[in-house]
């Protein structure tokens, strides 16, 4: 059973900056999905076993940094240059799978067989 532990989010203005964490039970590829208020769930980035692939959607690209510290088994999502777009639920993904990959996690749009954190809100104000 793998558990995730997501904490970070809060209030931040436009232009601002917001670091989230996803404290995990061992070591995956993982990634960060997020819903908007009457948005479908949407990819937000990944990052493989050992750290050195990451993917990212495209609204993101260039203001957010996905990393981890495989010491402390835990992942960050670095976001600046926040925009009230970028206002959702955040949650963290860990494929256990011995196939898993991040880019799997990408592909999949949030349909494969994950385990998910219980999401953290992220509110920009403008």
């Amino acid at each position: 059973q793998v558990q995730l532990v997501e904490s970070g989010g809060g209030l931040v203005q436009a232009g601002g900056s917001l670091r989230l964490s996803c404290a995990a039970s061992g070591r995956y590829p993982m990634g960060w999905f997020r819903q908007g208020p009457g948005k479908e769930r949407e990819f937000v980035a990944a990052i493989s076993y050992g750290g050195l692939t990451t993917h990212y959607a495209n609204s993101v690209k260039g203001r957010f940094t996905i990393f981890r510290d495989n010491v402390m088994n835990t992942m960050y999502l670095q976001m600046s240059s926040l925009n009230p777009g970028d206002t959702a639920v955040y949650y963290c993904v860990a494929d256990s799978r011995t196939t898993g990959t991040a880019v799997g996690i990408r592909d999949a749009g949030g349909g494969g067989p994950y385990y998910w954190g219980q999401g953290t809100q992220v509110t920009v104000s403008s």
